[in-house]
């Protein structure tokens, strides 16, 4: 059973950085992709952002393309969210999940990879972004 803890949130101020960590309680690479979601008061879970455990290939949501970087450290088991140019709607709960090959292969392959069922998931982070 994979265990995942997301670290680094806090109170920042629009246009300010925070990173976020997630770190694993196993190789990831024994799986398909890391994820990274949010969800909002009253809104929906989104996908943020994802990175392939094998091939490090990221992926970002179009919300978040061009201020978010995902990377990770095999040798640490950790996965990170870099977030740069922070807005207030930026503030949510962070989720760091993880998609297994089986789950992957058994859903198909899909074009965006944060559609998959991830199959597990950490307690979330809070980021706020207030002035």
């Amino acid at each position: 059973q994979l265990q995942l803890e997301e670290s680094g949130g806090g109170l920042v101020q629009p246009g300010g950085s925070l990173r976020l960590s997630c770190s694993a309680s196993r190789f990831t690479f024994d799986y398909y992709a890391i994820g990274w979601f949010r969800e909002a008061p009253g809104k929906e879970r989104e996908g943020v952002s994802c990175i392939g455990s094998s091939d490090g290939v990221s992926y970002y949501a179009e919300s978040v393309k061009g201020r978010f970087t995902i990377s990770s450290d095999n040798a640490k088991n950790t996965v990170y969210l870099r977030m740069h140019s922070l807005k207030p709607e930026d503030t949510a709960v962070y989720y760091c999940a993880a998609v297994s090959r089986a789950t992957v292969q058994a859903m198909g392959v899909r074009p965006d990879p944060l559609d998959y069922e991830y199959d597990y998931w950490g307690q979330g982070t809070q980021v706020t972004v207030s002035s």
